[in-house]
């Protein structure tokens, strides 16, 4: 609670978001004082994840912006590990591999993952299954938080992760690009190549990319078996870019082994159980592991017109995924999962202030088992969702916003009899929702923003929830579905205030969200499976209160400081069973974080730009370019709130991370001919659990009475990026 208290000041403040316009202003070239300023400044940056190209000065609803500077810059396993720290975002993690995105509490399949322009689906349902996006093709990721089933329909009720990938090059430019990256406590190795281009119009963008990853050690657990990895993918876009539109094909090809980390121990010595022979500097496969292969092929057009444009995207994913433990020739446990997304949408121009949207979209699913053991049944998904939006700008400061849309989704799962007994029912169940949202932003002034954003989202259950029965093995427990289930509904009210000046950026972004018929699962007595505890999907009403809050201080052109805060309190409001100071909090949510920076920047030239030679005298003489220096600190509390019934989660202590890092252009002749970055993580090796790992729950160890496996202990990242300009 005292630390809790030191933190409330913040209150007053919020997230600083102003270092993301950095580097675009230099490239243009401005004057020092301009940059200054709009360093601070993101009210000329446009989102896409609204209805049409929007500025973020008048988007109603929560956005926020990770930069590619920001994604170079930033040490990380996945792309969702990349975004992590932003405020209000966290990630369920399942060993290195293994991330899901977290907003502002609520995750799984209430968070709608982008990617390639069509929503991302692999078997999202899953602790241990992350997103299977190769994180050196996305350039830029927008977040909105809050509930967008306004368009994007069921599953973004807490809000999209949209991962734009590298843009289309300039008319006549050819540029390729060679990067690698080495991790000091998992041995991560990575490489990617690209090369893009645009000739008369003809755009292509070719990558692929490798990483490797022993298992990663902490001063608790050393290494630990079962946390490396191997990941692989490609990437082939070919398209036109012409004054009529464009019209772009896109494939690529995502392969990921990761280990199962089981967290089992030696009864007499405590040590993690592992496989003979582990050494923990092994790259190879080591049973049990998954392997996950992802395909996905998308086609987007878009046609300019004289009212406005026409924009049609189709993609087709096959996402395999199979768990291999007594053999690496036969697998256990084997989904494949085909999804056929559409989306058809027309946007007008903006007229005497006002700008209309109206589209149609929807998916189809197949999903089959096709190894010896069942988690969930075969089954057949099919929904579509119709809306319209509209916006209407109120002279120089009011900007209003809405829109209304209905969804149909229809589930079918298949009967099994297994040796003789029935393991899931043939079953079908339907749901349909009408969602929608309204908001306003008022520019006050040039330093000040109000929002005000009301949106209703909607969710229906998946096949997990509906019929799991089976072995969770990469959760290590065993899951009980329910047919019954209804569909989710919330309510959310965002209030937020922005204000920038030369010297300081903040942002408060205030919340409070209602959901109907919240589903989530809780732990029920006994074994069904011997070695694996017992979960069973249930549902209650639930509310969630929360806010992020920051500040950026600039007193100089060379320095920042910045702090945010982010909180969430989410509990059970009505239950089946009597609500006690057990059972009353919502299960897994984020502790309150705190994270702090202090960057120095030391050199940097406007006029430096790769492959251009207005350079000044200064530029010619200098080797470095954009040096930074940076010390951060991430404090995250002690949670206690906790659903303890059924021992279903445990309190996570709090702790706090240290963490240097350091980056520079280098430049010869001042051209720009290589990027680098040193990153030192958890930089005094403090042992933690993040109350949101899996890992939590692996066994006890017996000599020293810490229960599960621990976090990444010390981690020094070396990254080289090389621009070549063709």
């Amino acid at each position: 609670m005292k630390n809790r208290l030191i933190i409330l000041p913040l209150l007053m403040l919020c997230t600083a978001v102003a270092a993301q316009d950095h580097n675009k202003a230099h490239q243009h070239g401005e004057d020092s004082t301009d940059v200054f300023f709009r360093h601070l400044n993101l009210n000329e940056v446009t989102v896409t994840g609204v209805t049409g190209d929007t500025k973020l000065k008048h988007a109603t609803a929560p956005v926020s912006i990770v930069t590619p500077q920001i994604l170079k810059a930033t040490a990380s396993t996945n792309i969702i590990d990349a975004i992590a720290h932003q405020p209000g975002i966290s990630q369920l993690t399942t060993g290195g591999s293994i991330s899901k995105p977290i907003i502002r509490g609520l995750g799984y399949n209430r968070v709608v993952v982008m990617s390639e322009g069509v929503r991302q689906e692999g078997q999202q349902w899953g602790d241990e299954h992350g997103v299977e996006v190769d994180g050196s093709s996305v350039g830029s990721v927008e977040i909105l938080k809050g509930p967008a089933s306004l368009m994007y329909g069921s599953d973004a009720m807490a809000g999209v992760v949209i991962l734009h990938p590298q843009p289309t090059l300039p008319l006549g430019e050819m540029l390729a690009n060679v990067s690698t990256e080495y991790q000091t406590n998992n041995g991560l190795f990575a490489y990617n190549l690209s090369m893009a281009g645009n000739q008369k119009g003809f755009v292509w963008n070719a990558r692929y990319s490798d990483k490797m990853a022993h298992a990663y050690k902490n001063k608790y657990d050393g290494y630990v078996p079962g946390s490396q990895f191997r990941e692989r993918a490609g990437r082939l876009m070919l398209g036109l870019n012409k004054a009529w539109g464009h019209s772009r094909l896109t494939g690529t090809i995502y392969h990921l082994t990761p280990g199962i980390i089981e967290g089992e121990r030696d009864p007499e010595t405590g040590e993690l159980v592992h496989e003979e022979g582990f050494t923990g500097h092994s790259y190879g496969k080591q049973l049990p592991f998954q392997q996950v292969k992802h395909y996905k092929l998308v086609w987007d057009n878009s046609l300019n017109l004289a009212t406005g444009y026409l924009k049609a995207i189709i993609g087709y994913q096959q996402n395999r995924r199979q768990e291999f433990e007594e053999s690496e020739n036969d697998y256990e446990l084997y989904f494949k999962l085909h999804t056929l997304t559409y989306d058809l949408r027309y946007v007008t121009n903006e007229w005497e202030g006002w700008k209309l949207s109206t589209g149609i979209g929807g998916m189809y699913q197949k999903s089959g088992n096709e190894g010896e053991e069942y988690l969930i049944p075969d089954y057949r998904l099919f929904d579509f969702g119709i809306y319209a939006t509209a916006s209407k700008a109120l002279g120089e400061r009011w900007t209003l916003s809405g829109g209304v849309r209905y969804d149909h989704r229809r589930l079918h799962g298949d009967e099994l009899i297994e040796d003789g007994d029935l393991r899931f029912q043939d079953f079908s169940r339907h749901f349909n929702g009408l969602t929608g949202s309204i908001g306003a932003v008022c520019n006050i002034n040039d330093h000040f923003n109000l929002r005000l954003n009301l949106a209703r989202g909607f969710r229906t259950p998946n096949m997990s929830e509906l019929a799991s029965n089976g072995v969770h093995e990469g959760s290590i427990r065993y899951e009980l579905g329910n047919q019954q289930l209804k569909a989710e509904y919330s309510l959310q009210a965002d209030l937020g205030l922005d204000f920038t000046s030369r010297h300081v950026s903040a942002q408060l972004a205030l919340f409070a969200n209602r959901i109907d018929n919240y589903i989530f699962t809780h732990r029920i007595p006994g074994e069904i499976e011997e070695g694996y505890l017992t979960y069973a999907y249930t549902q209650g009403d639930a509310r969630l209160l929360g806010f992020e809050a920051g500040i950026d201080l600039h007193p100089v052109h060379s320095l920042h400081f910045s702090n945010t805060f982010s909180y969430v309190d989410a509990r059970l409001t009505n239950h089946d069973a009597p609500l006690t100071s057990e059972n009353k909090y919502l299960p897994f949510t984020p502790a309150p974080r705190w994270s702090s920076e202090l960057k120095w920047e030391l050199f940097h030239h406007s006029h430096t730009t790769l492959g251009h030679h207005h350079r000044s005298d200064d530029a010619h003489r200098s080797l470095l370019n954009n040096l930074y220096i940076a010390a951060g600190l991430d404090c995250y509390l002690k949670q206690t709130h906790i659903h303890s019934a059924d021992n279903t989660e445990t309190e996570t202590p709090g702790y706090a991370l240290l963490s240097l890092s350091a980056g520079t252009d280098i430049l010869v002749k001042g051209r720009k001919i290589a990027e680098l970055y040193i990153t030192a993580d958890n930089l005094l090796n403090k042992a933690y659990q993040n109350h949101l790992s899996r890992l939590k729950y692996a066994d006890e160890n017996v000599v020293t009475g810490r229960r599960g496996v621990f976090n990444m202990g010390r981690n020094i990242t070396f990254k080289l990026v090389i621009p070549i300009q063709i």
